[in-house]
């Protein structure tokens, strides 16, 4: 059997990580054992349909590295993979579940409806349809229809009985019939439900293995059920955890950033990216916390997909982007680093201060703000400047650093040179080596942690230090 696998996500804004987290398990299961990966785009709840966001999907997967083999960007046998290019497709299977008598027009207003729902609410009765049309006559339906009265398309859900089917992680899964919904296949304005949709899709482009989040497991019994109702073999089934919070609750659009390409532009890289997805519900057979994307390819499997909620732990991602970002060349970390270098900063001082802040990146976007003052004019707090010392102390201190530098030509500006009479001078002098060194990193740049000192001042230059030691003098 030559494993096909899925995913299908909705247009409905941002790339989701979710959207990413299942799409590598998907891609790892076909493209370890030699099958396809496939990209769908379900786009048939227009309600919340955005322009764009199809486009946004694909630049995600693609940053991410993650390639289909068929979808709406790749010419495939199973085209068109939109489903609003598909309609006539569900149209026509949904009228065949009718012809069989599985499935019903019913044509229930909405103010019925919710008449309906609320009488069951008021009981304590879970809602659900009451199958006021399951089992009108012929003659009434062909007088309707005959009217053009508005109508969807129910599954005749079996009304005793249970579903049961089988999933990979979580074993064999049971849910009574009387507790599922005669479900509406097709809406008024033609289009499917997900339910209907999602079942048809997945036959007819020959998916092996749904595997989706643990959020549509209450949906699985309606999916059994259609394709019990058409005849068809089920894929197989995996439910994976929802991704959560380090509080335990779920991720959310509202309330988290989920967005894939938002961690692009926060200065995450995309290796970073897969390794911490990688280790959610998932661990590396060897124990590694970091590794390459080939490596879960390798060695993914489903029968070891943990059913504990795995945790968007951000000090995890932090850490794990300083590693990647350490592991690469000089060179490759300035091609990453080009969107994040402000205007403002000359390439080849880039280049030189690139060594002095590579330990101290947790993510691109740092870059900035950990190299500001080598390019931009500084302000320096005369409160820091003399938070650990009296102005006069603070004073003589510079005046003393300034003469002393003043000494060391260009030439000799070196790092071990300057560090050498520096630490000379405050010895001889008797000053605290924490207040005066702390006070001269405020006058140089203005900040009270950056890169090592002495290299940040053969970087910045002599004229540049001088100026601003001089300037710290008139404060």
């Amino acid at each position: 059997m030559t494993i096909r696998t899925r995913i299908a996500p909705s247009p409905t804004g941002i790339a989701h990580l979710g959207t990413a987290y299942t799409a590598m398990r998907n891609y790892a299961l076909a493209r370890q054992n030699g099958g396809q990966f496939l990209v769908r785009i379900e786009d048939t709840d227009r309600a919340r349909y955005v322009e764009g966001a199809v486009d946004i999907i694909f630049e995600a997967l693609q940053w991410l590295g993650i390639d289909n083999d068929e979808g709406p960007n790749v010419a495939g046998p199973h085209a068109p993979y939109t489903q609003s290019d598909r309609l006539s497709i569900y149209q026509d299977y949904a009228q065949q579940l009718v012809k069989e008598g599985k499935a019903y027009y019913c044509f229930c207003t909405k103010a019925r409806l919710d008449e309906v729902r609320a009488q069951q609410q008021a009981n304590k009765k879970l809602p659900h349809y009451d199958k006021f049309c399951r089992n009108l006559k012929e003659v009434e339906i062909e007088a309707k229809l005959k009217a053009n009265t508005p109508y969807v398309i129910r599954l005749k859900v079996p009304e005793f009985g249970t579903t049961i089917f089988h999933d990979v992680v979580r074993g064999d899964i049971k849910f009574d019939n009387l507790g599922i919904d005669d479900q509406v296949l097709l809406k008024s304005d033609g289009f499917p439900t997900y339910h209907l949709g999602v079942v048809v899709d997945d036959h007819l482009m020959e998916i092996t293995h749904v595997i989706r989040g643990e959020e549509w497991l209450s949906s699985t019994p309606k999916h059994v059920l259609i394709y019990q109702a058409f005849g068809w073999e089920l894929p197989v089934f995996c439910h994976l955890p929802v991704i959560r919070n380090k509080d335990h609750s779920k991720m959310s659009k509202r309330k988290n950033d989920v967005s894939i390409l938002s961690h692009r532009d926060r200065g995450y890289l995309p290796e970073t990216m897969l390794n911490f997805m990688a280790l959610m519900g998932w661990s590396h057979p060897d124990k590694k916390e970091v590794f390459p994307f080939s490596d879960f390819i390798k060695h993914f499997s489903l029968e070891r997909v943990a059913l504990t909620a795995p945790v968007y732990d951000l000090d995890k991602l932090n850490w794990l982007n300083g590693q990647y970002i350490r592991a690469l060349s000089n060179q490759e970390l300035m091609a990453r680093l080009a969107p994040f270098i402000p205007p403002d900063c000359p390439q080849d001082l880039a280049l030189s201060i690139l060594p002095l802040i590579k330990e101290r990146l947790v993510t691109l976007k740092d870059f900035e703000e950990l190299t500001d003052f080598f390019y931009r004019d500084i302000i320096v707090d005369k409160a820091v400047l003399t938070k650990k010392s009296t102005s006069d102390v603070v004073a003589e201190q510079i005046k003393q650093t300034l003469d002393l530098l003043n000494t060391i030509d260009n030439k000799n500006w070196t790092s071990e040179n300057i560090e050498e009479k520096v630490r000379s001078l405050a010895t001889n002098k008797e000053w605290k080596p924490s207040q005066y060194f702390m006070m001269l990193r405020v006058a140089i740049t203005g900040k009270t942690a950056t890169p090592p000192l002495f290299d940040t001042m053969v970087v910045l230059g002599r004229e540049k230090v001088l100026s601003r030691i001089k300037d710290c003098s008139l404060l």
